[in-house]
């Protein structure tokens, strides 16, 4: 899969808005057939901080998503809200779905 983690940074004025600014992009996102998920979360230390977690079936349905009209349109709503470039991580890593943190099991 391909698994990828951006951090936002979003000015003052649209941190509380950030989700409905991204909702199209993110509703859009969610509805490719190789998205695998695609999930925002708020810095608990930075409040202009966005980190979204999001992974692709594989190389191919990253390349689809890029190419998406939504993916274009979703950049362009977002880069007026942003306080500076967003900072990525994307890598290919096996498998499909999240592990088990061995190290912290709860019995069921």
């Amino acid at each position: 899969m391909i698994f990828i983690v951006v951090k936002f940074k979003v000015l003052p004025e649209h941190q509380e808005n950030w989700l409905s600014i991204t909702k199209d992009f993110t509703e859009a996102t969610r509805a490719e057939a190789g998205n695998l998920w695609y999930e925002w979360s708020r810095s608990v230390h930075d409040p202009s901080e966005y980190v979204l977690v999001e992974a692709f079936r594989d190389a191919e349905a990253g390349v689809e998503h890029v190419a998406a009209d939504h993916f274009r349109r979703g950049l362009e709503s977002m880069r007026p809200a942003l306080s500076e470039t967003p900072r990525i991580i994307n890598t290919e890593v096996p498998g499909t779905e999240w592990s088990r943190m061995g190290e912290l099991e709860i019995a069921q």
